[in-house]
């Protein structure tokens, strides 16, 4: 799909594309393609900058239409929960083909409008206005599948809020993503943004996502064995990836090409240790990479390049976070190897850019969330309430998804590593734990 002009309407054949998609969830298209308007390079604009640390004051009309407040509280809530924008109460939106008052606007305090409009084919039509420069900076017309409020329109509008993000700093945002999680021995999914949260599988713990979007991996754990085992989130089929009799398979994590799953194994014989393993996504023969010597291996987490696999290890007589090349060569300890509680670390995961490493540790008594920058191994605590692990990072590499029991029970949280400001993603009474963050569930044009 060919991105179109900012000024022009993208190829309404494409409409069928979208609903010709494989389907998530009950009939909604799975990830629907957006037709967005070309993405503005970092910089273009001189009125309206994007600066790290600070939000920018925007906007967002009321869209007229039966599903335009559904919309508008969509867009509104995901450029609140990127961290980038700050929401100004919306007053009157001008008749279609009027202009912006942008005295108006400025006076109420935005320095960014978001205009949209319901178009008669069902696509959504949207401008974004620079007030000071008093000017259109962005626009574009998007594809929504026509079936309202199901789980594949949501993710449409969620995209829109993505494009918005990226025509202002210059990077799509994480509304059009999803997070994976164990709940009731499940696993189940949910949208950034807390909404539509759902079982896929009958059994499973730990997920991890292929970089497709499209399947997780998991393991599920039998009376002779714990087997990983694949879903196809679109169709529901399932098929093992290990099931070998005496095996306990856990904690699988794909590759970022989608070629290999690294996983953690032990046997009945040796269950007090664990190795990592590595094997195909199509399925074959694992390959340790590991030698325990009577040490737990555990927890691996990719590198973005794939090249490098960081895991927890007690090899040392202390959980440690270590990185090694993924042929298991090269191994080194990353975490300070001072005595004490804080020898308590666990669940490492990689920023998508590859500069920090998050992960689990034992801080006065509770378990909090840290990063490691790689260049100079700096440590940043992010989290202080309650007990929280599993970290998982975002595709844009600044929020991070994790349980915590902060709130009475443990749920999932997200918080913002720049800002530090955390919300509460998920609720109810059953525990809710082991995220996984999805890469962006959106096709590029």
């Amino acid at each position: 799909m060919r991105a179109m002009r900012r000024t022009g309407h993208a190829n309404r054949g494409s409409s069928r594309c979208v609903l010709a998609i494989a389907t998530l969830f009950g009939g909604s298209a799975f990830v629907p393609p957006v037709a967005a308007a070309q993405e503005r390079p970092p910089g273009v604009s001189i009125t309206l900058e994007y600066e790290a640390g600070k939000r920018i004051a925007i906007m967002v009309l009321p869209i007229a239409g039966a599903s335009g407040d559904s919309i508008k509280t969509i867009i509104q809530r995901d450029l609140d929960y990127s961290d980038r924008f700050q929401h100004v109460p919306a007053i009157s939106a001008p008749a279609p083909g009027q202009p912006i008052n942008y005295a108006l606007m400025a006076r109420a305090g935005a320095a960014g409008v978001v205009q949209a409009q319901l178009l008669p084919s069902g696509w959504l039509r949207v401008l974004f206005h620079d007030v000071t420069g008093k000017k259109v900076l962005s626009q574009g017309d998007f594809p929504l599948p026509t079936a309202v409020n199901t789980d594949g329109w949501r993710m449409g509008v969620h995209a829109v809020s993505d494009q918005i993000e990226a025509w202002v700093s210059g990077q799509k945002g994480i509304a059009a993503s999803r997070i994976a999680f164990t709940r009731d021995d499940r696993v189940w999914v949910v949208d950034s943004d807390g909404a539509s949260a759902r079982a896929v599988t009958p059994r499973g713990m730990s997920p991890g996502w292929h970089p497709s979007g499209r399947f997780l991996v998991y393991h599920v754990l039998d009376e002779d064995r714990h087997r990983l085992v694949v879903t196809d989130v679109v169709t529901g089929a399932q098929r093992s990836l290990t099931n070998e009799k005496g095996s306990l398979d856990n904690s699988p994590a794909v590759s970022p090409d989608g070629k290999s799953v690294v996983f953690s194994r032990s046997v009945e014989a040796t269950a007090s240790a664990q190795d990592l393993f590595v094997m195909p996504f199509d399925g074959g023969r694992p390959v340790r990479i590991s030698v325990a010597r009577g040490s737990i291996n555990g927890t691996p987490s990719w590198s973005a390049d794939g090249r490098r696999v960081a895991f927890q290890s007690d090899r040392s007589g202390r959980s440690e976070i270590y990185i090694a090349d993924a042929d298991g060569t090269n191994v080194t300890l990353l975490t300070a190897d001072a005595f004490g509680e804080r020898n308590l670390r666990t669940n490492p995961t990689w920023s998508p850019d590859g500069r920090l490493l998050a992960y689990s540790s034992m801080i006065g008594g509770t378990m909090q969330i840290l990063t490691i920058n790689l260049r100079d191994r700096t440590v940043r605590q992010l989290t202080s309430e309650g007990n929280n692990k599993a970290p998982s990072f975002a595709p844009d590499g600044r929020h991070i998804v994790f349980s915590s029991t902060r709130g009475g029970t443990e749920q999932l949280w997200i918080v913002d590593v720049e800002s530090g400001r955390p919300r509460q993603l998920v609720r109810g009474g059953s525990v809710s734990r082991l995220p996984e963050w999805s890469p962006r569930l959106t096709n590029t044009p």
